[in-house]
């Protein structure tokens, strides 16, 4: 359920990063700001464990940063 949940998350930041670039910045850094609260509340877990359960956080971060980079620099090569 996380899965599809972040995978909407990235396609309305890179739509709105597309249409309307510097309002995007926000909500994409409110995301990452939020994927980072998870990220460090599964990493206070001992050893293994903790690296296991803040990965899916970091890696949904990236996305949505990328998302957002790609919806920009997309935006940028158009001709308008």
């Amino acid at each position: 359920m996380m899965v599809v949940g972040i995978i909407a998350v990235c396609i309305v930041i890179a739509v709105l990063a597309f249409f309307v670039p510097r309002l995007s910045r926000h909500p994409q850094n409110g995301t990452q700001r939020t994927l980072g609260l998870g990220s460090r509340a599964g990493s206070k877990a001992p050893g293994p464990l903790g690296r296991l359960l803040s990965k899916p956080f970091n890696s949904s971060s990236r996305a949505v940063g990328r998302s957002g980079s790609a919806g920009r620099r997309a935006r940028g090569k158009m001709p308008f």
